[in-house]
């Protein structure tokens, strides 16, 4: 089935056809796309920073596998790597968030700590616009995917709802791929999202929230999943009552902070689960921050429906898609 190439490709994808509309109101779309249905895939199909940081993640993680089971240290250094490279490159010129800027030009000086290097008041969708290879590498345990969600975020946005958000984008991830059905799994999220609520695992954060303002660690990282559950609330009254021609941002929001991209990305997947292609077109056709909208969204469709939900004329075109497909096939 190719869960974990479908997921990767669907991302880029998604990606790709997002970067066209984002920062776009709906009315200015409908000047070149009348109806969200017929939104193409851009020729050349060039993705954005989502998926370059995304792939960024996935190198980290393949380093880190190839040296032995998944730890904080073990991970943290190749991770940390990547990001810096990206942030050097030339390539990085497709409008990234200034905090993962700003984050990355810190982690670039090798003496400071990753926890000191963090941006702590930012929520940003950056956190988990890139955590779906953590989802995807079957051999890691609840609490390897769980630490190493929210440490990936936690490199750049140490906000407790990033981290929330970043581990409760994976499980979403890792259950559709394992085969959970679509309507089941807002039932299954809200379940893990309850009993997450106030565990701060100290193992793969460290002294993270030492730069926190709260009464304990626990009350502070239970605000993040608070977020997460509130937008689950929203994401299953909109699916009480499903308008596939609404702007999806009208129902979870508009996707620039991390949960309400998580909520918004898996609400347009969730209204149209068997069809993949036009799931990502909703999710690009909005009025928020739509490549990283359709590429959650097109995350969670190719983890569910595998590599064969994708047109093979866009798999063919889409950028990086040597280096998705690779990554793709060692975690297949």
């Amino acid at each position: 089935m190719g869960k974990a190439t479908g997921a990767l490709l669907g991302l880029a994808i998604g990606d790709a056809m997002g970067r066209v509309t984002e920062f776009d109101e709906i009315e200015h779309i409908a000047q070149y796309c009348p109806h969200w249905r017929q939104l193409p895939l851009p020729e050349p199909a060039l993705v954005t920073d989502d998926t370059q940081m995304t792939l960024a993640l996935g190198r980290g993680l393949r380093t880190a596998l190839a040296r032995g089971p998944l730890t904080p240290l073990r991970l943290e250094r190749p991770v940390r790597e990547e990001f810096v490279d990206w942030w050097r490159s030339p390539e990085n010129n497709r409008a990234p968030g200034m905090t993962c800027l700003r984050a990355c030009q810190r982690l670039s000086r090798p003496e400071r700590r990753w926890q000191d290097a963090s941006d702590v008041g930012s929520k940003g969708c950056g956190a988990n616009m890139r955590v779906a290879p953590i989802g995807l590498i079957r051999d890691l345990d609840a609490r390897q995917l769980s630490g190493a969600a929210q440490l990936q975020s936690a490199l750049t946005h140490g906000h407790p709802t990033a981290l929330a958000a970043s581990d409760l984008t994976a499980y979403a991830v890792r259950r559709l791929a394992e085969g959970v059905a679509p309507a089941a799994l807002p039932g299954v999220l809200r379940a893990y999202a309850l009993a997450s609520r106030e565990r701060y695992d100290e193992f793969w954060l460290g002294d993270l929230a030492d730069r926190w303002y709260g009464a304990s660690p626990q009350a502070v990282i239970a605000r993040g999943w608070d977020d997460c559950l509130t937008v689950l609330d929203q994401l299953e009254a909109a699916l009480a009552a499903p308008d596939l021609e609404a702007d999806p941002c009208l129902a979870t929001g508009e996707g620039w902070i991390a949960e309400e991209a998580f909520g918004t990305g898996l609400l347009c997947f969730l209204l149209l689960p068997d069809d993949p292609v036009a799931a990502v077109r909703r999710a690009a056709y909005s009025s928020g921050d739509s490549d990283s909208l359709a590429c959650l969204t097109g995350a969670f469709a190719g983890a569910h429906h595998g590599e064969a939900a994708w047109p093979g004329e866009w798999v063919e075109r889409i950028e990086y898609r040597d280096e998705l497909l690779a990554l793709g096939a060692l975690w297949d």
